[in-house]
């Protein structure tokens, strides 16, 4: 359950004007809708291309390439108009934040027919975008012959420009991509009107209605106001009468000033000349050359640059393939201290090597002997015959020693040879061990073979 201080909290929150106030505390808000859509007369009068030095002609027929540009590629990719007037507002939107001059419009209206796509659950791969507009740049050049891109360097560099442009579109607009457009309302509103059955009238509204994308007149005016002016232009070309006392625009909240505005902008548009898009963007390089230059005169030239920049010695100085011990110059190469060091850590590591592998072999010993089972052994003075035994023993024992020699037996081990006395008396033997590298005499007795 919310305590009583969280709930006055929640009360005191407001919304005003500027900002979210939260105990006495201002915070910025931030707000999408529709409205957001609609941009200022300031903003509109000046854009950034024209502060760039881009003329308001070459800025204009820029707009209209890049709009036509994207509606025949969602033509050819079978996308619904829905889409192709989303990408069309989007370009128009972006480059009323951005300048044409520094960002390519080719490549802008390539991001927002896929962007356009993916918002109105309709996405196409960026592939075959690429595919598309490559098929519109060759068919207008004139080539007739048509090959897909090859997957190769420049492909891998435009399809990650595309990309890239497609975030900052994102960027620029916030993020506020929903486009509210008046197919819908321009039939709603002729049924309204009782004119839903003129198949011409309806279709010349939608027509006009598509037209108008290529203009800026979506930025200025809501989608309810066009879609009254596409009306109000179809009538008065088709000369059908409409209700007047009062305006019939009045019902859908449009003024008469703005429908004129908004038919005049359509109507400019068909007596603009068809300009190709490649002659557009040359024009737009020289620009952008102008303002380079004019730029870089603020900065300090090469010249001044390279002069503050100290000299460095030649390469032949501190370059170490040029020293006085290079079989170049024909002197003999003698070993530095360096090699020196170097001579002295491959001996040592052979050393430890050597090390390393007398331990292995002492440590196969130890296993051989720790795998070997446990022998019982008596003490010298207890299993010497020389001590322990009477001198008729000894005697036997000799004997024994001699006729034993013929029956001498070798047992070799993985790491040393071992030989043993075998003596008659059953049950105990004596014998000696020989090791590798050293000799190790024991004399030892042991009670039976088989414990061996």
């Amino acid at each position: 359950m919310p305590s009583l201080e969280h709930t006055m909290a929640a009360g005191d929150m407001r919304l005003p004007g500027e900002g979210l106030l939260i105990k006495d505390k201002l915070y910025s808000g931030v707000m999408l809708t529709l409205e957001n859509c609609l941009l200022p007369a300031e903003q509109l009068s000046q854009t950034p291309s024209a502060e760039h030095g881009l003329s308001g002609e070459t800025e204009e027929q820029l707009r209209i390439s890049g709009c036509e540009r994207i509606q025949a590629a969602g033509i050819l990719l079978r996308l619904p108009q829905v889409a192709m007037a989303t990408g069309q507002i989007l370009f128009q939107r972006f480059y009323y934040c951005k300048s044409f001059v520094r960002h390519c419009a080719e490549t802008v209206a390539m991001a927002c027919v896929h962007l356009a796509s993916k918002i109105e659950e309709e996405p196409r791969r960026v592939r075959d975008v690429l595919n598309v507009f490559h098929f519109l740049k060759e068919s207008r050049g004139g080539n007739r012959g048509y090959y897909p891109m090859p997957l190769d360097g420049s492909y891998i560099n435009m399809k990650s420009q595309v990309i890239k442009a497609e975030r900052r579109l994102l960027k620029e607009l916030g993020f506020c991509v929903h486009v509210k457009h008046p197919h819908k309302i321009i039939v709603m509103y002729l049924q309204v009107l009782e004119c839903e059955k003129n198949s011409e009238l309806v279709q010349m509204a939608w027509n006009y209605m598509n037209d108008s994308l290529r203009t800026d007149v979506f930025l200025r005016f809501r989608a309810e106001t066009v879609a009254c002016a596409c009306i109000y232009l179809s009538t008065r070309c088709l000369q059908i009468p409409l209700p007047d006392e009062p305006p019939w625009f009045l019902l859908f909240g449009a003024r008469e000033e703005d429908l004129r505005d908004i038919c005049g902008r359509i109507l400019h548009l068909y007596t603009l000349p068809s300009v190709p898009l490649s002659t557009l963007l040359k024009q737009v390089e020289e620009t952008r050359q102008a303002l380079d230059a004019l730029s870089s005169k603020g900065k300090p030239s090469m010249a001044m640059s390279a002069a503050a920049t100290p000299n460095l010695e030649p390469f032949s100085s501190f370059s170490p393939a040029s020293k006085a011990a290079s079989p170049a110059d024909g002197r003999p190469n003698h070993e530095t201290s360096l090699n020196q060091v170097a001579l002295k850590n491959a001996c040592r590591k052979l050393a430890n090597g050597d090390e390393q592998e007398r331990l292995s072999r002492s440590e196969e010993r130890r296993e051989t002997k720790s795998t070997s089972p446990p022998r019982r052994r008596r003490s010298r003075s207890v299993a010497s015959p020389h001590h322990s035994l009477s001198p008729e023993r000894h005697k036997k024992v000799s004997h024994r020693e001699r006729d034993g020699e013929k029956d001498r037996c070798v047992f070799t081990t993985d790491a040393t040879p071992t030989k043993f006395f075998i003596t008659d008396q059953p049950g105990e033997f004596t014998g000696s061990l020989e090791s590798t590298g050293r000799t190790r005499q024991s004399e030892f007795v042991m009670g039976d073979p088989a414990d061996f």
